[in-house]
């Protein structure tokens, strides 16, 4: 076999491995479409498998799939625009669709082309009625050949001789053996389930942990090692006093016989004290070892995803009439198999988006200058933990003003609007779902699926994505994904004297500041971070503990950044960079608030592995509803202490800011909550010493507020304030019955009527 031949045969197998998942998703999402055909989650599926296997199918060099998989992907794409309600009819030609990619895919299986021709025809009908094709019976495809391997077909006896034949020796047939699959250095390889190799690493990674519980105990051993020795010279020296002094034969031979004894003890303490240390350092060693080939076992070279993608540029360049050719930097980058595999699909995405719309033709490129191949360039590479990939085209870039038109036509914006967005702005509508510059659907592209899906999966990888564009000279796709889903190098801190761990992929900085260091702008605080104000936020709020106690001035910040929203979160103490094997969760917990999974310290100790996204959206929510508290180490622990708390309640946002601003400039400590649902998860989870509120809010008013807060055996005694629009006697008494201490008319408010109240009814700000 010729190295092409071997190059498309393993071209020919991969294919056929995704034709089996992606048959797969679009079986279980039709038999679903059939019984509800409106389901958006499941047509968005089964467009998109379908969309895969047309993407595929064109790497191979498979038309017949990519003709099946494109006629599928148009009566999908119709049934998602709402053009067509999928009926029996449509349901059992995608099924004979499905059924026919698996045949194609499939080796020893025939289709002809006619099977093909007869199978679009019947689409084209089904999509368009009206148009005038030829009247071709839809082909019937046997689901048992999906199932069944053809076997061969057993020799018929020989009738002329039957007695003979039965005399003859029995041949065995010698069992057929599949080849073996080899890696480059001549190595056997064998299939291992993914279950099984996470279960070896997470093994592997037990044992790593359990070795360094021996340290401890040989740090004894050698304690007492020393404590021995002490002994020793101790008994010497009471040996030399009592010659002096003078004692009994008997007492010095007993004097001897414990020095012995001791001695004795002190050189086969030592024995085994050396042997347990020479065991420690092996086992250690060992178990690093075992760590490591296990973690090697997960990880492939991402040269193993190129396979063919320079052939695909070739050929697609060549479809497209275009002179294209494809350079890759660092294809030797080992990557976790995860990640790599969930790689694919995007990748393939971007270079047919380079080879479609980013390079021109040959005559167009001649004419600006250039050469008349365009060039496509791939580098992959390790930066921080994480795997990056940069993927560059020469050619003329992104059409902005078209990209402006066509944003205006599609009225996803006003063409005032689009007028004003920057670059970067207008960059990011070509990862909306179904945006396309395309006028027309292509078997290349048109529907606007690539850039959506790319973004889409590395969103799952928690990655990032950014595009780049100059004119006239190309675009650059900047993919930042982390290296491994199964091992994360994160910078461990402590937070209430429990350790957590902060992926690096998600950490700007690390940074000590002093306390004249932090400012304070429009109520919160920051603080100065190349040449901008970073907010500042406690990591023991954030997490819900309580922070401890420390008399150190200087605060630990780790400044944390997902796309544009950085912030810094102050921690008690830095414990370092660590590996960390990821354990998930028990799911029955669900999702766990800012943490993303949890893992195992050297010593054993467990450790919980922040999610920074989600940290981020916690952190929004905290300053959307006031609730951030202030960071102070001078005086922090004095003012938690004497400082006293109001729970500000108002659906007004210009009435809630101004009652928060009187309140905090008059020294008290305030948080803020949007409606009565919202103040009284506040009043449950915080402490506080007044409640002021409105009446009239959505969700939960304030009477029924209050009646909650009074049914409460921890919160009754709580003074409440009812500050509300409605000023009728009958409205008064109602808020008073309700439970409320004193009720104030925004109609006569002013500034000393709500501070006298509020003083009235739990005194001054300081204790």
């Amino acid at each position: 076999m010729t190295p092409e031949q071997m190059r498309d045969a393993s071209l020919l197998e991969l294919f056929s491995l995704e034709a089996e998942a992606q048959t797969q998703v679009l079986n279980e999402g039709l038999l679903a479409l059939e019984r509800n055909p409106t389901q958006a989650d499941q047509l968005e599926a089964c467009m998109r498998a379908a969309h895969s296997l047309k993407g595929a199918a064109r790497i191979v060099g498979v038309d017949a799939g990519v003709s099946v998989s494109h006629v599928m992907e148009d009566c999908l794409v119709s049934a998602q625009e709402g053009r067509l309600y999928l009926q029996r009819e449509h349901i059992d030609a995608l099924l004979q669709g499905t059924d026919l990619l698996m045949r194609i895919a499939t080796p020893g299986n025939t289709v002809t082309p006619q099977d093909i021709d007869a199978y679009v025809a019947h689409m084209n009908e089904l999509l368009d009625p009206s148009a005038p094709t030829a009247r071709v019976a839809p082909p019937e495809f046997d689901v048992s050949q999906l199932l069944l391997m053809p076997e061969p077909a057993a020799p018929e006896p020989a009738l002329e001789a039957p007695v003979q034949a039965q005399a003859e020796p029995e041949v065995v047939p010698e069992p057929v053996r599949r080849p073996q699959r080899l890696t480059e250095s001549g190595e056997r390889v064998l299939r291992v389930t993914a279950q099984r190799l996470n279960s070896l690493l997470d093994l592997s990674s037990k044992s790593l942990v359990e070795t360094q519980r021996l340290k401890p105990f040989l740090v004894s051993l050698q304690r007492l090692k020393r404590m021995q020795s002490t002994n020793l010279r101790a008994m010497d020296t009471l040996n030399e006093q009592l010659k002096v002094t003078g004692i009994s034969h008997e007492a010095v031979e007993a004097l001897a016989d414990a020095r012995r004894i001791l001695s004795e003890s002190q050189h086969l303490l030592s024995e085994q004290t050396a042997e347990l240390d020479e065991f420690c350092w092996q086992a250690g060693q060992r178990a690093q070892l075992l760590y490591d080939t296990a973690l090697a076992c997960r990880m492939r070279p991402f040269a193993d995803v190129l396979v063919g993608q320079e052939r695909m540029v070739r050929d697609l360049g060549r479809a497209l009439g275009k002179q294209i050719r494809l350079e890759i930097e660092g294809e030797k980058t080992q990557v976790d198999r995860d990640v790599l595999e969930k790689l694919e699909a995007p990748l393939i995405h971007l270079l047919r988006n380079a080879v479609d719309h980013g390079i021109e033709p040959p005559e167009q490129r001649l004419l600006a200058g250039k050469p008349a191949e365009g060039l496509i360039r791939l580098r992959i590479s390790h930066q921080a933990g994480l795997l990056v990939l940069e993927l560059s085209d020469d050619g003329a870039g992104v059409d902005l003003d078209r990209l402006r038109r066509t944003i205006v036509e599609r009225q996803l914006s006003t063409e005032s609007t689009v007028a004003q967005l920057s670059e970067e702005e207008l960059l990011t509508f070509l990862f909306l779902p179904g945006f396309s510059l395309r006028d027309t659907v292509t078997e290349v592209s048109g529907r606007g699926v690539g850039l959506d899906a790319v973004q889409h999966m590395v969103r799952l990888l928690r990655g990032a994505i950014v595009l780049e564009h100059t004119p006239q000279h190309g675009s650059r796709f900047h993919l930042e994904v982390p290296l491994t889903l199964s091992v994360v190098r994160s910078l461990v801190v402590e937070v209430a004297d429990e350790a957590y761990a902060f992926p690096l992929a998600h950490i700007e900085r690390m940074r000590d500041l002093q306390p004249d260091d932090i400012v304070q702008l429009e109520g919160r605080q920051h603080f100065w971070h190349e040449g901008r104000h970073v907010g500042l936020v406690a990591a023991s709020q954030l997490l819900q503990r309580q922070p401890s106690q420390s008399d150190d001035e200087t605060l630990k910040v780790v400044v944390i950044r997902e796309r544009d929203a950085v912030y810094g979160v102050a921690v008690e103490r830095f414990i370092g960079e660590r590996t960390l094997v990821v354990l998930p969760l028990d799911p029955r917990l669900g999702k766990v608030q800012d943490i993303s999974a949890g893992a195992l310290l050297d010593d054993g100790s467990p450790v919980l592995i922040v999610d920074v996204e989600d940290m981020l959206r916690s952190v929004d929510k905290l300053l959307n509803t006031g609730r951030l508290e202030r960071i102070d180490r001078r005086n922090r622990h004095t003012a938690e202490l004497t400082r006293k708390r109001i729970l500000v309640v108002d659906d007004s946002l210009t009435v809630r800011e101004l009652q928060r601003k009187l309140l905090i400039n008059r020294g008290y400590e305030v948080a803020v909550a949007v409606d009565g649902m919202d103040g009284w998860n506040a009043l449950r989870a915080e402490h506080f010493d007044l409640l002021i509120t409105d009446i009239d809010m959505p969700r939960m008013d304030g009477i029924e507020l209050v009646t909650l807060l009074r049914r409460d055996s921890r919160l009754q005694s709580m003074p409440v304030m009812v500050v509300s629009y409605k000023d009728r006697e009958e409205d008064r008494r109602r808020g008073l019955d309700a439970g409320a201490d004193y009720y104030l008319a925004k109609a006569s408010f002013h500034d000393d009527a709500l501070l006298d109240a509020v003083v009235e009814l739990i005194g001054g700000a300081q204790t």
